[in-house]
């Protein structure tokens, strides 16, 4: 069983959890979608347009041989300036400069000589990734595009990460990969289809770019959503690793109750997330009150039966004593009926769960629309007159494209030719199918 030093007494990241109540939320940019692992030997990576095999070296190479800080933990820095000559306070100090005063520039660590400097910049890989966009919103919501470094002939690695303000809370939501292959009809992040996977060193990087961003505040992140590009359970080894690395005391000191993990539904992976014995919040984005229509609207439903999908999260509430929440996005006349409404009533009845209703957020190209407001007062009473706590959530951002992988995407398409959209479609299901080949 893996364990790591645990840190209590944090708050709960994006929601109260209750006893026996359903807490249902309404957000603009949930939609995780499954994918692979890239760090799993028994599940390779796997693109678009290659097989496991070739995909895994193709994507995993990296321009550079740099020392990768930000995807390591504090022993395995110390070893490593050790064996670069330096005593291993130095490792300590590294970690102060990059974790705690956000400075990735060599020439500003005036603690170490100039020849450790030098060792520095010429041995670890302080930038891994380059902010090619960011956009802000009226209401304090940022959005970054990040580009991570990848080989020549290989395309450009770019993931969506957000920055989300309310009261006292800096929340990130996080990628865990680029683009995704499951293609939720309603979604954007996978019009592109899969690209990818993140490193947990990628993943982590995320958190210090937007830690740079609020440092002009004096602020930094407090809370971690893995709910922008990508399915996290699917990437699960690099997630798990970033989150490790996130909550250590001596690099990002955050809680495990500050951090969640949403996913789509991988029980394997939610079973091995209870072996963790780390105090992660667990979302399961549901998106429809029966298996049928959730089969419609998430293709790779049809693979994880849903019953099977919430009997593990049963389990990792038994293991765990954490309430799992439940994600239902509201798309106008699909879902947000008031038999809709009824049915997943019956679903609260057999889970403990919160359940965070998502109001939707329009995509260009896509038929979906945004629910109207009397239909999600309707929804919400109907699960409060059932006892569940239904909560709707301010929609964040929406006057820049938050909604998951909206900027990636328009970006992508301003740099090129829009492709067939049945050619996309295409390739988003092949790569959905050899992604299930080796998850199963």
């Amino acid at each position: 069983m893996k364990t790591w030093p645990m840190k209590c007494g944090h708050s709960t990241i994006a929601h109260s959890l209750r006893t026996h109540s359903a807490f249902i939320v309404l957000s603009s940019m949930i939609c995780p979608v499954t994918s692979i692992d890239a760090d799993n030997p028994a599940v390779p990576q796997t693109a678009p347009d290659s097989t496991p095999e070739k995909s895994e070296a193709k994507l995993d190479a990296r321009i550079e041989t740099k020392f990768d800080i930000f995807g390591s933990l504090p022993q395995q820095i110390d070893a490593f300036v050790m064996g670069r000559g330096m005593p291993k306070f130095r490792g300590k100090q590294l970690r102060t400069w990059v974790y705690s005063k956000v400075v990735n520039d060599p020439e500003l660590m005036t603690d170490f000589s100039k020849r450790d400097r030098d060792e520095i910049a010429n041995s670890i890989d302080l930038s891994p990734g380059t902010t090619t966009v960011r956009q802000d919103s009226s209401d304090g919501t940022i959005k970054i595009l990040t580009q991570f470094k990848r080989p020549v002939g290989v395309e450009p690695a770019i993931t969506e990460t957000v920055m989300i303000p309310d009261e006292d809370r800096r929340t990130a939501c996080v990628s865990s990969q680029v683009g995704c292959p499951v293609g939720c009809k309603f979604c954007a992040s996978g019009l592109l289809g899969l690209k990818g996977n993140l490193s947990a060193g990628e993943i982590v990087y995320q958190i210090f770019a937007l830690n740079q961003i609020l440092a002009q505040q004096q602020e930094k992140i407090t809370n971690i959503v893995f709910m922008g590009m990508g399915e996290p359970l699917a990437n699960y080894s690099s997630v798990m690793k970033a989150i490790r690395i996130l909550h250590d005391r001596q690099c990002f000191d955050l809680g495990a109750r500050r951090i969640t993990i949403s996913t789509v539904g991988v029980p394997a992976r939610i079973r091995d997330l209870a072996d963790e014995e780390l105090p992660v919040n667990l979302a399961l984005s549901l998106h429809a009150p029966n298996e049928a229509l959730r089969r419609e609207l998430i293709p790779w439903a049809n693979h994880f039966a849903l019953e099977e999908i919430l009997q593990s999260c049963r389990d990792y509430f038994d293991r765990s004593g954490r309430e799992i929440t439940l994600e239902y996005i509201l798309l106008h006349n699909v879902n947000d009926r008031p038999s809709h409404a009824r049915q997943l009533v019956e679903v609260c009845k057999t889970i403990r769960a919160n359940v965070n209703l998502i109001r939707y957020n329009e995509v260009e190209q896509l038929p979906f629309q945004r629910p109207r407001s009397e239909d999600v007062l309707k929804f919400q009473s109907i699960l409060r007159d059932a006892g569940i706590n239904a909560h709707v959530r301010k929609s964040r951002g929406r006057d820049i494209a938050a909604a998951c992988g909206q900027l990636r995407r328009r970006t992508q398409e301003g740099k090129q030719l829009e492709g067939n959209q049945l050619t996309k479609e295409a390739a988003v299901d092949a790569t959905a199918r050899r992604t299930l080949e080796v998850i199963q």
